[in-house]
């Protein structure tokens, strides 16, 4: 798509001579010369047509071998100047680019391209080249604002010779108002819910805690999972915990802050630091959760907790652990 074809005339009756006197400047860049004589840092060589095919998954067995030729899509890579620029570049598009800044025009996207091939280039083909302005459009309005689409037409020749030639696009604009995004609540991230622990999910919505024991040596187990590690045996069945527990160790969040993950005593959107406490429960096992009811700071190893389930959003619930051991 041609981007002189893209978007809609923007222009109104108040802003027509304003905008007519500045096109009248940006098409006077049209037909001069971006570079003149310009010339590829490296010849067609071996070792980039490799990484460019690697990089693109192209394994067309013309590019390798004795008698390779550059894939024609690489026509542009052999007249990029990298980071030091290269000769014969003039001070056009500079100048241009100046001009559509000051109009307001600050922002840039690339849009498309066009090449043409007219013959192969080969490993030790010397690369010249010469870019054109070729085209400023007028004014246009897009989804990502109003501006202006400037072509560059650079002719690409190896040994002297036309080898093809790239037109590139690109949308000089000022970006579109945005309407604020509405604020939403954060919301945590979804457990991973696998059938080795989908029973204690099923018993979290049923407000019950759940604990593993193997079905052979009767041993507790937290987190669920697969095999009993004391003997091995793949056969359990489940107790309920009381909720009774206390703070075996932990930590206090400070940065960065995620508002999903904070907790207080009522809610689980407070700004803040939060405490997340390895819980070591009656029964024996030990689980990591949130512990509130107290301000971080006053959270303490063999302070006693008990079990309770928040509510964060309107589809998960939680087991927390309230200090105090309170009901």
């Amino acid at each position: 798509m041609s981007g002189t074809d893209s978007g809609t005339d923007s222009r109104t009756d108040s802003g027509t001579d304003a905008a007519d006197a500045l096109y009248e400047r940006l098409v006077a860049f049209v037909g001069r010369s971006a570079a003149t004589a310009g010339a590829g840092r490296d010849p067609v060589n071996l070792p980039m047509i490799r990484h460019w095919c690697e990089a693109m998954g192209d394994t067309h067995p013309a590019y390798t071998g004795p008698d390779a030729v550059a894939p024609p899509t690489m026509l542009q890579a052999w007249t990029m100047g990298g980071l030091s620029g290269h000769t014969g570049r003039s001070s056009a598009h500079e100048e241009l680019f100046a001009l559509l800044d000051g109009a307001g025009y600050t922002s840039v996207v690339a849009t498309d391209c066009e090449q043409e091939y007219l013959r192969p280039l080969r490993p030790g083909d010397e690369i010249g080249f010469d870019t054109v302005i070729e085209s400023v459009s007028e004014r246009k309005t897009t989804k990502l604002g109003t501006g202006h689409f400037v072509t560059t037409r650079t002719d690409v020749r190896a040994g002297g010779e036309l080898a093809g030639t790239h037109r590139f696009r690109i949308l000089k604009y000022a970006p579109a108002a945005r309407p604020s995004p509405k604020a939403e609540k954060p919301r945590r991230p979804r457990p991973v819910v696998n059938r080795d622990n989908a029973g204690f999910w099923e018993g979290v919505a049923a407000h019950r805690l759940l604990i593993q024991r193997c079905g052979d040596c009767g041993s507790l187990r937290f987190p669920w999972l697969p095999g009993c590690a004391e003997c091995g045996s793949r056969e359990w069945d489940t107790v309920e915990a009381s909720g009774e527990g206390t703070v075996y160790s932990y930590v206090v969040m400070h940065h960065p802050s995620f508002p999903a993950f904070t907790v207080s005593e009522h809610s689980a959107d407070a700004a803040g630091p939060y405490a997340v406490g390895l819980i070591e429960l009656a029964e024996g096992v030990r689980m990591i959760s949130n512990v509130v009811g107290v301000p971080y700071d006053k959270v303490r190893i063999g302070m006693p907790v008990r079990l309770e389930f928040l509510r964060v959003d309107e589809d998960l619930e939680l087991p927390v652990f309230r200090a105090g051991g309170e009901d």
